[in-house]
């Protein structure tokens, strides 16, 4: 019995099957169990650096505490900033109290509305900005939201600001909230850009043989990076330098500037390490506006720091969601017609998107599509972006509806899913990049074992224990926005990779480094990347899934142009040992460059540089079109105006995925734990396996937490998050982690990204809540269709 459940082709099962050269085949593909790839295989190009599994640059410094946060600088003079924070979800201020605290040890300052600070709105994204909010702190005395920013205690010690915030007495005059999006007064609003039509969907699910229909919920979630928000803002006459943990360091450096009523050129931000983001820390927050003017005003550095519970609302996490999605199609199978619409939650007075339609109108041929999606303001702090926002909630209904469509079919979940096999870009109408997702069922099912699920609910069992298999498919866009970099070779062998862009924990100091190594024939080890600082060369957001694509196009760019050039000095310059010599019979070997038909090793970078007697080599390059302004430059590095849309080109560009899950449901408790994850993955070429591997899991274990665990709870009185800790808001441990397998099925897709690379570290969690889901069903025969899947929910 035991075999049955467990994996078909355990890790090292896969190792063995492969070393004897055995193949299994699913749905009529051919399968290597070694690397996950179905036929036709084409051999990896490992050659170099790009490609291999090369340990962490940073590792090291991280855990010998030698990677520098940016609340752990230390600049002399400092002062402590502490948020007061309101208690009421809607209404005015009346009264603030700051007496006792003005009067407590060690405050030097404390503002509020009416002692406020200069702050001037910054342009959000959605105007073309970079801002993730409308809201200016302590410009007024209305309340918009439980727990928005209403004073700022700045005191000389942390401890003596939080006791003194502690003092503030507040009163309010409160209006009437509107907390929930099913409230009668919350109005919809349609977002027109957001909507995918075509045939007449309505009239063709009215008269489709074969029908489906479910509303899917998804509540609040939130970022909890292990690193809380926090920021230092030091002024020097009219020069600030802001240390913050930042996605996008371009892009803080515009909504700081336009705060502060600066030019950008004023403006230093710096963020060489980030202690996790997903998406919450893009742009600076209203905390960050608040130390800048302070700081300012007292002529000091300043130092501001969230406590998680502030964390919680003072800027927002994914959004509460609701979408109502209809199936239809033939008693074959086939989809003849898609009727979605879906909403979010948002602020009252502001705008975030967390679109139902973004991946409705991809994933499946269908001659008949509605998708739809509308905001709902309520009285919160704005949403912000999580991990694949839009591609993640908007999965999760139509892979769920998929399963319930193949039950209801009598259906293979794959099978059915191969029947509506999209082979172009159904909203678009025009070619993928490539789309893998065939060999990405055909890995995924045989790594899993999935032939041997029987498909009927309930009839998997252990003991107590009901088994549910469950799959999911997902897609990823690929978004491109050009990017800068530098390379400077030094006259004492050192090589340096310069660039803004911030490395999240996804590994991008690695990747770089191993791309310049790469063209240069040097180990990875003598390159040292420098990113994080608006000092460096412009990149765009670490977001989106992109940086990695379009930070080692710059580099690798760089590097090819620095090996031109190198070789051009070494054989027109006199004083060069190879002067004279065919630049074509030069090769670089380790670090040299030498005769390719000679023995001998050649002169090295250093050595070069001292016969010319240079100290430094410096070349630059980057990934905008010819004839690209300063302007353009510009725009990219501080805006989403450059950001290419996955459709540039004429072609559609996207990473695939394919998960299959299996869950043990207790069926006396209604527990439910994951007990195995194998998922297969295209993302184009992967450019470091063991950094892709582990974004991929990430990923899945975030999609545990979202399917299992994750669920802001609000107060309905006065819209409080109620569970606003790590001991309330539970995400998953060690011991909810299964055994999870990943497998690459990806080829280089070169008109993707310059490398051939395409989106990774979001791919990882679009489908896994709708896998679960399914899993759950398959063990226990009931359809939950709201997250997370709780045991109160089984047991109705």
């Amino acid at each position: 019995m035991n075999d049955v459940f467990n994996p078909k082709l355990q890790r090292r099962t896969l190792l063995k099957t492969a070393a004897a050269g055995s193949a299994v085949a699913y749905a009529g593909l051919a399968f290597n169990p070694l690397t996950g790839e179905a036929a036709p295989l084409v051999a990896k190009d490992l050659n170099g650096s790009v490609g291999e599994p090369a340990v962490r640059q940073d590792g090291g410094l991280k855990v010998s505490g030698q990677a520098r946060y940016a609340i752990e600088h230390a600049i002399e003079g400092m002062l402590y900033g502490v948020a007061v924070q309101s208690t009421i979800p809607a209404g005015r201020i009346t009264a603030i109290d700051t007496q006792a605290a003005s009067n407590a040890p060690g405050v030097v300052a404390i503002y509020t509305h009416l002692n406020p600070l200069a702050i001037n709105p910054a342009t959000p994204f959605i105007k073309g900005g970079a801002a993730t909010e409308n809201f200016t702190p302590l410009q007024d005395d209305v309340v918009r939201w439980n727990g928005q920013h209403i004073a700022l205690v700045v005191a000389q010690t942390f401890e003596q600001a939080t006791e003194a915030a502690n003092l503030v007495k507040v009163s309010y005059a409160a209006t009437p909230a509107i907390i929930d999006p099913d409230d009668s007064r919350a109005k919809a609003q349609p977002i027109d850009d957001l909507q995918a039509r075509w045939g007449d969907a309505p009239a063709a699910l009215a008269s489709a043989a074969v029908r489906v229909e479910g509303v899917y919920t998804t509540p609040r979630e939130y970022n909890v990076p292990m690193e809380p928000h926090a920021c230092i803002a030091h002024w020097q006459n009219e020069k600030l330098t802001v240390y913050e943990s930042s996605q996008w360091v371009g892009g803080a450096r515009n909504v700081i500037a336009q705060w502060m009523g600066l030019e950008m050129g004023s403006v230093r931000v710096v963020s060489p390490f980030v202690g996790g983001g997903f998406g919450c820390k893009v742009a600076p927050h209203p905390h960050v506006a608040m130390a800048c003017s302070a700081a300012r005003l007292l002529g000091r550095p300043l130092k501001v720091a969230l406590t998680r519970a502030q964390t919680f609302t003072s800027y927002g996490g994914r959004p509460r969601t609701g979408q109502r999605l209809a199936l239809g199609a033939t008693r074959e199978g086939m989809l003849v017609s898609v009727v979605h619409d879906g909403w979010n939650e948002t602020a009252i007075d502001d705008t975030h998107l967390e679109p139902s339609t973004s991946v409705t109108a991809l994933m499946y041929a269908t001659p008949n599509m509605l998708a739809r999606h509308s905001i709902i303001p309520v009285n919160t702090v704005n949403p912000g972006w999580m991990r694949a926002p839009g591609e993640n909630i908007s999965t999760y209904a139509l892979e769920t509806g998929m399963d319930e469509l193949a039950v209801k079919l009598d259906l293979d979940p794959i099978e059915l899913r191969l029947r509506n096999w999209a082979a172009q870009d159904p909203k678009a109408n025009i070619p993928w990049t490539s789309r893998r997702l065939r060999e990405a069922y055909a890995a995924g099912a045989n790594a899993f074992g999935w032939s041997e699920r029987n498909p009927k609910p309930r009839s998997m069992r252990q003991g107590r224990e009901l088994i549910g298999w469950g799959m999911a498919a997902g897609t990823y866009p690929v978004w491109r926005t050009p990017g800068e970099a530098k390379i400077v070779i030094h006259r004492d062998g050192r090589i340096e990779v310069l660039s803004a862009g911030t490395d999240l924990g996804t590994g991008t100091y690695t990747i770089l480094a191993q791309t310049a190594a790469e063209v240069l024939d040097v180990p990875t080890r003598s390159v040292k990347v420098s990113l994080g600082d608006t000092d460096l060369p412009r990149a765009p957001i670490a977001g989106g899934s992109q940086l990695a694509n379009n930070l080692t196009g710059a580099v690798y760019a760089a590097a090819k142009l620095a090996r031109s050039e190198l070789i051009r000095v070494a054989t027109r310059d006199p004083k060069s040992p190879l002067h004279g010599m065919v630049a074509a019979n030069l090769v670089f070997k380790n670090g040299r460059i030498k005769p390719s038909q000679r023995p001998g090793k050649g002169i090295s970078f250093g050595d070069l540089l001292a016969a010319l007697g240079k100290e430094r080599f410096e070349i630059s390059a980057d990934t905008f079109k010819a004839g690209a302004t300063e302007a353009d430059r510009h725009a990219a590095a501080h805006g989403f105006s450059q950001m290419q849309l996955p459709t540039t080109g004429g072609v559609s560009a996207h990473s695939w995925g394919a998960h299959f899950v299996e869950v043990r449901v207790d069926e006396d408790f209604g527990t439910i734990r994951v007990k195995r994850m194998v998922a297969a993955f295209d993302s184009g070429r992967v450019y470091n396996p063991k950094l892709a591997e582990s974004q991929w899991m990430g990923g899945m274990i975030m999609g545990i937490g979202q399917a299992l665990f994750e669920e802001g709870h609000i107060d309905r009185r006065d819209g409080r998050v109620v569970n606003a800790s790590f001991a309330d808001y539970v995400v998953p441990v060690n011991a909810d982690v299964p055994e999870i397998i990943t497998i690459d099925v990806g080829l280089p897709d070169l008109q993707a990204s310059a490398l051939g690379g395409k989106a990774v570290g979001e791919l990882g969690i679009v489908g896994v809540a709708a896998a679960i889901g399914n899993a759950v069903y398959h063990a226990t025969g009931k359809r939950i269709r709201d997250l997370p899947f709780t045991l109160d929910k089984l047991l109705a």
